[in-house]
């Protein structure tokens, strides 16, 4: 097969030959900025809850659905969208999203403003689909424009915008809603998607296909009967369960147990996934540079640290303690978080690396999904104590998950 013109990029890096450093992170930023946009538009009606069910005459279910529909909808969508992006063009798919994006904020906003519950519910829902495509996407292409050496890394950098989207809807969102209505958080970060979208457009060029003939159904089939990818599944499914289950329970314990404010109960609780920006860069740096390249003693280490201090939280009263622990168990968790979509790509033939991330993806966000909602159960049932060593339980069955993973190196057994 020939190779096209606009394939340069994408052929310079898989002879380990690097792209200029300014196209390379222009690439992940712009990227990075869509997916910070998306994200923000993920979270943000958690922040303005109450404003929502005094407008809306519905009840907190209702209103954490404003939220939970968007993972609801990314776990049914990621395998699908994997498939066709690794059919289609990767790059074409993610200006879409920003597109969809936008008609989703405004179909949102008039929605609000008007009552209409379910029409925002279905706003989301459509946009959780557009969610997806970005982070299977960007991940996909991010990885095509480095070499081995520092994939983990770059992809790394990039998975850091989900915390960032995170902290910066939760942060701002009262603050627009006060100023403009609540209904005007559904279009408040799509200028970060635009911007992103225009940095990313001119330095993507040539990595929206990974070359050569569409993979075949036996090819996609190989992922799926894969045990290596699924022990990469599960370990995401763990660490994106503990991730969910504090970031849903941690403000109550402290409101409830230890006698904080709502306020500060949650100014503290949200160190929990802010540390998750160094956490996810930092992965891949520990991987690419302390470790030669090795993906399962990172991953490891991950649960290894976050098990003890999720089993410990409730035995301490002490905020300062309880600040370390957080800080602490958020960085080893979101370690997983970060890394977990550069090994499954490296488990599997390039031409399915994109249904990989894909699976990951929604294997991920199922934990992310069930989580808090079998966390809420066991609170009601036993108390926080037994909920957080729950939790702290799926960090242990981590250790052994991991402790069996293998070295993409040392794997090619659906690879050949």
């Amino acid at each position: 097969m020939t190779t096209r013109p606009d394939d340069d990029q994408a052929t310079t890096a898989k002879k380990g030959e690097t792209a200029p450093a300014w196209t390379t992170w222009g690439l992940v930023g712009g990227a990075s900025l869509i997916s910070i946009g998306l994200a923000a538009y993920e979270i943000v009606p958690a922040s303005v809850t109450p404003l929502i069910r005094d407008s809306l005459n519905i009840d907190s279910t209702a209103a954490g659905l404003l939220v939970g529909i968007m993972f609801g909808t990314a776990v049914v969508a990621s395998l699908p969208v994997g498939a066709v992006l690794d059919r289609t063009n990767s790059r074409h798919a993610m200006g879409l999203a920003v597109l969809t994006l936008f008609a989703v904020g405004i179909w949102g906003w008039i929605a609000g403003q008007s009552g209409d519950y379910r029409s925002v519910i279905v706003s989301r829902a459509i946009g959780g689909v557009a969610y997806v495509i970005v982070w299977n996407a960007g991940i996909d292409i991010v990885s095509r424009a480095v070499t081995d050496a520092n994939r983990a890394t770059v992809v790394g950098v990039f998975t850091a915008s989900g915390p960032i989207g995170f902290a910066l809807g939760q942060g701002t969102g009262p603050l627009i809603a006060d100023r403009f209505g609540w209904p005007a958080i559904f279009l408040a970060f799509n200028g970060f998607a635009l911007i992103g979208l225009l940095l990313f457009w001119p330095t993507s060029r040539g990595l929206g296909r990974s070359g050569g003939d569409a993979p075949t159904l036996h090819e996609f089939g190989t992922v799926l009967r894969s045990r290596n990818v699924w022990l990469v599944g599960v370990l995401g499914f763990l660490g994106y369960s503990i991730y969910l289950f504090v970031n849903s329970w941690g403000s109550s314990y402290l409101t409830e147990e230890v006698g904080l404010s709502l306020g500060v109960s949650g100014l503290l609780v949200a160190v929990f996934p802010a540390v998750g920006v160094l956490a996810r860069i930092s992965s891949g740096v520990l991987s690419d540079r302390l470790f030669g390249g090795q993906r399962q003693p990172v991953l490891l280490g991950s649960f290894c640290l976050a098990a003890p201090l999720v089993l410990g939280f409730t035995h301490f009263q002490s905020i300062p303690i309880l600040v370390a622990i957080l800080l602490a168990a958020g960085f080893a968790v979101q370690l997983t978080l970060g890394l977990s979509f550069t090994y499954v790509r490296e488990i599997v033939n390039p031409r399915v690396a994109a249904t990989a991330v894909a699976f990951q993806t929604s294997i991920g966000l199922a934990g992310a999904f069930l989580a808090p909602i079998a966390g809420g159960v066991v609170v009601d049932m036993a108390g926080f104590t037994t909920a957080f060593f729950f939790a702290g339980a799926l960090a242990v069955c981590g250790v052994a998950v991991a402790w069996r993973a293998p070295e993409p190196a040392y794997q090619s057994s659906i690879k050949d």
